[in-house]
């Protein structure tokens, strides 16, 4: 059997009545597997089919399970003690891809894939199910959630939150596309997709539910940035418009996308001495 469908028969067991104490060590080891095939890059939450992505539902199905058929035990990383379902992940592979990530708090889980080329700075954290690509910055307080996919020469700044969504299983996760350069304190939640080559400003948040102004097409869209596109937080009349408990207006926020322009390019682009 292949590893999808050992683990599509062990979803199966499970929503039939399997828990983690009636678990055997076959169970055990086709989930070992699997998150296996996760690290090293072999299978992925989701994938892009032409112009969409696409969860992997099987794939949500398998980090499910190792939640649901493991026990919680208590372990020590780093001289730390804790308790949880699954050891961090190793490390050694990276050092192998040219990837690093600095001590005294960067975290990776479990079943969470850093491609070549990457640098993760502490403190940071990339949960079970993400894949970041080859020469990504991963920086200071960032955290990447569950299942998100982020691509290749991604810069996500300082204190970014790139969200997690692992259930329901069909939901595609948060997305950031190949070349995007996020800023500081950037928020980007509930499968919301980031696309290609695009600059966001810092502390702007991308969710399904905030409209995004495109000047571009002169449209608005909702849970996608278009790619190429420079992006940054404005606010615009909110319907609540006067009340007694407060003066003027009410404002809520909006997220305004224009042409990315040279000026920008070039400010974004990244320290050689980072590669050195």
């Amino acid at each position: 059997m292949s590893l999808q469908s050992d683990v599509e028969d062990l979803w199966q067991r499970k929503q039939d009545g399997l828990t983690a104490a009636d678990a055997t060590d076959d169970h055990l080891t086709v989930l070992d597997e699997f998150l296996a095939a996760l690290e090293a890059g072999e299978v992925r939450a989701a994938e892009k089919s032409g112009s969409e992505w696409e969860a992997n539902e099987w794939v949500k199905q398998g980090i499910l399970l190792n939640f649901g058929l493991r026990e919680t035990e208590a372990r020590t990383h780093g001289g730390v003690d804790y308790h949880d379902v699954l050891p961090l992940r190793e490390t050694g592979d990276l050092g192998e891809r040219g990837t690093r990530n600095t001590p005294d708090g960067t975290v990776i889980r479990r079943g969470a894939y850093l491609g070549e080329d990457c640098i993760m700075m502490s403190p940071s954290f990339v949960n079970i199910g993400a894949h970041v690509g080859d020469g990504t910055l991963v920086d200071s307080c960032d955290t990447v959630g569950s299942c998100a996919q982020i691509g290749e020469n991604v810069k996500l700044g300082a204190n970014t939150l790139i969200g997690g969504v692992l259930e329901p299983v069909e939901d595609a996760p948060v997305i950031v596309e190949d070349d995007v350069s996020l800023g500081a304190g950037c928020r980007v939640t509930s499968g919301f997709v980031v696309g290609e080559g695009s600059i966001v400003g810092e502390n702007t948040l991308l969710t399904p539910r905030i409209p995004i102004y495109d000047l571009v097409e002169e449209e608005v869209v909702y849970g996608r940035l278009p790619p190429e596109r420079r992006a940054f937080t404005r606010f615009v009349e909110s319907s609540v418009s006067d009340h007694d408990l407060f003066e003027g207006g009410a404002y809520k926020p909006a997220v305004v996308a224009t042409d990315v322009e040279e000026e920008t390019l070039e400010a974004t682009e990244r320290e050689d001495a980072l590669r050195e």
